[in-house]
């Protein structure tokens, strides 16, 4: 099998989603980590927020772009499968930019104005969690429309 452009850009492509996805994930770890030790809760927030916001959410919008390369340099087209994953994209996008990073934002202020036991704070990490788990299965979704291609 021969290097190709193709193949370049595709193994771009898995790396970005690893990345942002493998991003994810872990914030349920250092969630974890916070319920343990609640005076660094701060810290943990502050943690995952870079991750969002430097590493994830930036592999999100480089996947779109590689992955329409794709879809344009290896003559797909647009089928179901890929239809289907950019309307989850477009869920994806307003799920966790419009209301897990709004929410993250605002635990951030809270955890610093009255701290992790408040019930501010304990609602607004509810809600984070929900959200999280919700762009979750989202993710999956797309991700399995990437290697299932379910219907054409």
């Amino acid at each position: 099998m021969s290097v190709t452009w193709y193949n370049l850009l595709k193994y771009l492509h898995v790396l970005l989603a690893i990345t942002a996805l493998g991003s994810n994930i872990t914030y349920g770890v250092w969630k974890g980590l916070a319920a343990r030790e609640p005076a660094q809760e701060s810290f943990v927030l502050r943690g995952i927020a870079f991750l969002d916001n430097r590493v994830a959410n930036p592999s999100y919008g480089l996947l779109l772009i590689t992955g329409l390369a794709l879809v344009v340099v290896g003559n797909w087209g647009l089928r179901g499968w890929v239809i289907a994953a950019l309307i989850l994209f477009a869920l994806l996008i307003v799920i966790a930019v419009g209301f897990y990073s709004r929410v993250l934002r605002q635990q951030l202020q809270v955890v610093a104005s009255e701290g992790p036991a408040s019930a501010t704070y304990k609602r607004l990490d509810g809600q984070a969690t929900t959200y999280g788990l919700v762009s979750l299965v989202i993710v999956l979704a797309i991700v399995f429309m990437m290697v299932v291609k379910p219907f054409p």
